[in-house]
């Protein structure tokens, strides 16, 4: 049986059709920024800070007289304006505006959904580097600066979903079966049909084994071609891996003089070139292999 059917015979799911509702990569950071507010916001009213000013401003409000000699009115303005700036530093503080975009990136490329250890632990990686670059953003007063680093930001979600997508599909490869019991029976299969070709004398049976063997000669050589394939893939992946890693280093030294000398645009152009390539690496493997969505 080829290769191809074989993998029909899995009841796969064609990655493209599985993600039609899936917003444009562009758009991914956006989307998480928009949640990250919100529940930015959540937490900033209910964490213990709130609740405890909360609770005091309501004892001292309903004690008669206010404490010290001053109006309970007063001690409730003074209440209000020490959640507020509670609320207002948890929305600037960039570690808590970082960690809750990666929460929510976690969410949309779960590394929990990889069976394999080694593929789990790059995604995460990758993610680590998003946070950690969402937090230089996030440290950048407003300017010129914080647009490039932003911008980079912008394009680098785009990197990591694919490094995500690639990731499901190796994945998947992995954990296929079917294919790892074609691998390890085809080679005995030839070879037990062209020993029994050579020793059959009916020129009618002789021709079905022919074709027998021309067809599981095809799925072999298919076989071998798609783990070729998966292997480029996975370097690939790790290749992906250390220039995100030389990326952040980059986007650490970014400076001023940095945007002067054009070191911003090489940086955009160096993350727009990682994109296209993971980009084209995973519609080819869409066209030779689909995986369990």
């Amino acid at each position: 049986m080829p290769v191809a059917e074989s993998v029909e015979r899995m009841s796969l799911q064609h990655p493209k059709a599985s993600n039609t509702n899936t917003p444009p990569m562009s758009e991914i950071r956006t989307e998480v920024q928009r949640e990250a507010r919100n529940n930015i916001l959540q937490y900033a009213i209910f964490r213990w800070e709130s609740a405890v000013v909360i609770a005091l401003t309501l004892l001292v409000y309903f004690l008669a007289p206010g404490p010290l000699g001053l109006p309970r009115e007063l001690w409730l303005l003074l209440g209000a304006l020490s959640l507020g700036a509670l609320i207002y530093s948890s929305l600037s503080d960039a570690e808590t505006n970082a960690r809750v975009i990666l929460e929510l990136f976690q969410e949309k490329f779960d590394p929990r959904k990889l069976k394999d250890k080694a593929l789990r632990k790059e995604v995460e990686e990758a993610l680590e580097y998003q946070r950690r670059i969402e937090l230089q953003v996030r440290k950048q007063p407003t300017g010129l600066i914080r647009d490039r680093l932003n911008d980079a930001a912008n394009q680098l979600s785009e990197w990591v979903s694919n490094i995500y997508q690639l990731a499901l599909r190796l994945d998947a490869y992995l954990a296929d079966d079917l294919l790892a019991k074609d691998r390890n029976e085809l080679p005995q299969e030839l070879e037990t049909l062209q020993n029994r070709r050579a020793r059959e004398q009916n020129p009618g049976v002789q021709q079905q084994l022919d074709q027998v063997i021309e067809s599981k000669t095809a799925q072999w050589r298919t076989l071998r071609e798609l783990d070729a394939r998966m292997r480029q893939a996975q370097l690939q992946m790790d290749q992906s891996l250390t220039a995100l890693a030389t990326v952040y280093g980059q986007v650490q030294l970014l400076n001023a003089e940095s945007i002067n000398s054009g070191r911003a645009e090489r940086l955009q152009t160096d993350i727009q070139e990682q994109v296209k390539r993971l980009d084209d690496l995973v519609a080819s493997l869409n066209e030779v292999y689909t995986y369990n969505a």
